[in-house]
């Protein structure tokens, strides 16, 4: 059974006397432990869609489930709830708090899930190590590269081990060296903690790390295209 399973998925939006079809009846299943690239140029609808998986954005029609929960028939509490639960967050422009350390910021999302405050700083100061920022931990961001706020970025992500992490343009502000060393992190983490990773992009050059690349034009699925095992190539 899949993790995800998206059926019919439609995102319409009225501009003036037009209807925009950002999202056009999108149907894919998403198994545990994937690594998914959404591929398109601007206005495919490929951000629109990461924020309907998300929880972000309600669709005009169409189910989103997990497992046996309809995302589409939760109320705001719900989702925010299950996102709180289940869900990580990589964003392009890294979103840390200025005032608050790297580790004070990796522990946020552990503060939502109730954890206790000692045992908070423990798995920040873990997952920071596992990103090579364990000598960075008490420094704030703007005591950091792009490169070591990313990482941050992606620790705080990964912290508490959420089943499902959403990534919009994570290299986006990264130069190619970095990059890629930031695309190998993540495929190492997820690899090992069977983690499904869905992950925006326009670099075509950063789908090398996906599984299945899903090619988005005009709000639907143009193509998909699966990474080869060893076995299947031999």
């Amino acid at each position: 059974m899949s993790l995800i399973e998206v059926r019919n998925l439609k995102k319409y939006y009225k501009l003036g006397g037009t209807i925009i079809k950002a999202l056009d009846g999108i149907n894919i299943d998403i198994n545990k432990g994937e690594f998914i690239a959404l591929l398109g140029t601007s206005g495919s609808g490929k951000s629109t869609l990461l924020n309907m998986l998300a929880g972000l954005e309600r669709p005009t029609k169409g189910t989103i489930s997990y497992g046996n929960i309809d995302l589409t028939k939760l109320s705001e509490a719900q989702i925010t709830k299950f996102r709180n639960l289940n869900i990580g967050f990589v964003f392009q422009s890294y979103n840390l708090l200025p005032y608050l350390s790297a580790w004070e910021n990796v522990a946020l999302p552990l503060t939502f899930k109730g954890i206790p405050a000692s045992q908070r700083k423990k798995e920040a100061e873990k997952i920071l190590e596992a990103v090579g920022l364990s000598h960075r931990m008490n420094n704030k961001p703007n005591e950091l590269s792009g490169g070591q706020q990313q990482r941050v970025s992606i620790a705080r992500a990964f912290v508490g081990r959420p089943s499902i992490i959403f990534a919009d343009e994570p290299t986006g502000n990264l130069d190619t060296k970095t990059s890629f060393e930031i695309m190998q992190l993540i495929k190492d983490i997820i690899t090992e903690n069977d983690q499904t990773f869905i992950m925006v992009t326009h670099d075509e050059e950063m789908t090398e790390f996906a599984d299945r690349t899903l090619f988005m034009r005009d709000g639907k699925l143009d193509k998909v295209h699966e990474k080869l095992s060893i076995d299947e190539v031999l």
